[in-house]
């Protein structure tokens, strides 16, 4: 299940949309099926996906997008942020 940008935009400031997050990630969970959220843009939003087990996330505040050559050494640069295994790994 795929939660999109325009709800993890604004889930640490609004409320319907945490409510929306939270759900999808609950709904999802009970069906036994991953959790990617996408457009995560801040540290905030990671937390709040990670308080709720969400499965993996993709954004912004992971790294803006690379060229192929450059893949590479960005992903040996940064370092790999992990929730708590196996949930939320990048």
């Amino acid at each position: 299940v795929k939660i999109d940008r325009a709800l993890v935009n604004d889930l640490v400031a609004n409320d319907g949309d945490a409510a929306i997050v939270s759900a999808v990630i609950s709904m999802a969970r009970s069906l036994r099926l991953r959790v990617v959220a996408e457009g995560v843009e801040t540290a905030e939003q990671f937390a709040f996906l990670r308080s709720k087990e969400c499965d993996e996330a993709q954004g912004f505040y992971f790294s803006r997008p690379v060229m192929t050559e450059d893949a590479t050494r960005v992903l040996l640069d940064r370092p790999v942020l992990v929730a708590r295994e196996p949930r939320l790994a990048m």
